[in-house]
């Protein structure tokens, strides 16, 4: 990210734990698009209910180039979001699909062109469903690890050992890690 993550709390005072909360979920954007220049968090409570409780609206603001997005999520009349926690998990949930349509209705096909020809790549020779990871053998030998949540136009479920990948690469806790994961598009051979 570009710039720093704003977060602005109205009507509720500062709290490090929720603070803490939008900073993890907002960590994951890159995941999803890599080219964010802002991100602006705020969270409000609207209504003071005596009888049910506070109702929190939370709205996420993304700069992105050549586009603004936008997610909220208001109380509305049910009560779902009088639990802040999940008012935020819904919030940025939301801007997580926008960020993945933002690059579907973008073609990306620059970005995808880039990764695709110039990214790092390998095979996958070990896959985890039940926990959702697996690694990627890179031609230079190393094991990359790899998430489900990496992957880009593609199905965990339906990968396989042996596969051909590209991957744009990040060091995690643990060492190598595949920010993203893209299978190798499939052309057609007229004969």
């Amino acid at each position: 990210m570009e710039i720093p993550l704003q977060i602005t709390f109205h009507n509720l005072p500062w709290s490090e734990a929720v603070e803490v909360s939008i900073r993890g979920h907002a960590a994951k954007f890159d995941r999803y698009h890599q080219h964010i220049m802002s991100c602006r968090v705020m969270v409000e409570v609207q209504h003071k209910h005596h009888h049910h409780g506070n109702h929190y609206h939370v709205r996420i603001e993304v700069k992105v180039p050549g586009a603004v997005l936008v997610a909220s999520r208001e109380p509305g009349t049910h009560h779902r979001y009088t639990d802040m926690n999940v008012a935020i998990r819904d919030a940025f949930d939301a801007m997580r699909r926008q960020l993945e349509g933002h690059l579907r209705k973008e073609g990306s096909h620059a970005q995808r062109h880039q990764v695709h020809e110039g990214a790092p790549h390998g095979r996958i020779v070990e896959i985890y469903p039940r926990v959702g990871y697996g690694r990627i053998k890179a031609t230079d030998g190393r094991l990359v690890y790899f998430h489900r949540d990496s992957l880009i136009d593609a199905e965990f479920d339906q990968l396989e050992v042996g596969a051909e990948v590209r991957f744009s690469e990040a060091t995690g806790e643990h060492g190598p890690q595949a920010s993203s994961v893209h299978l190798p598009e499939k052309r057609s051979i007229v004969a």
